[in-house]
């Protein structure tokens, strides 16, 4: 089971398209998940840009708690295409990125 919701991760990914102008925004939304949520959203990463199959999540989650060693929010805007990886690791295990950030801009 993912250790993150998908709505933290939309919020990620609509994030990361802006890190123009939202970085401080994005580095403070990462810098808050707990240690499994971003284990958790280093996961559906790799799995989005294809290190891990969907059917690995478990041994995707491993490796990221193993492998933690600079701060989630700057190893993900390493990648130039961070969003579009989330997204991709989201559909791949299941979840509906678009309606997941859909949800983010509806009024409640």
């Amino acid at each position: 089971m993912l250790p993150i919701s998908a709505d933290k991760i939309a919020e990620v990914i609509i994030l990361a398209r802006e890190l123009d102008r939202a970085e401080n925004e994005f580095n403070g939304f990462v810098d808050q998940l707990t240690d499994d949520e971003k284990v958790g959203l280093v996961a559906v990463f790799w799995i989005g840009r294809g290190s891990f199959e969907p059917e690995d999540l478990a041994d995707a989650l491993e490796t990221a708690a193993h492998e933690a060693t600079t701060p989630t929010a700057n190893y993900l805007k390493g990648s130039p295409h961070l969003s579009d990886h989330l997204e991709a690791g989201m559909e791949a295990l299941g979840a509906d990125a678009i309606a997941a950030e859909d949800d983010l801009y509806r009024p409640a």
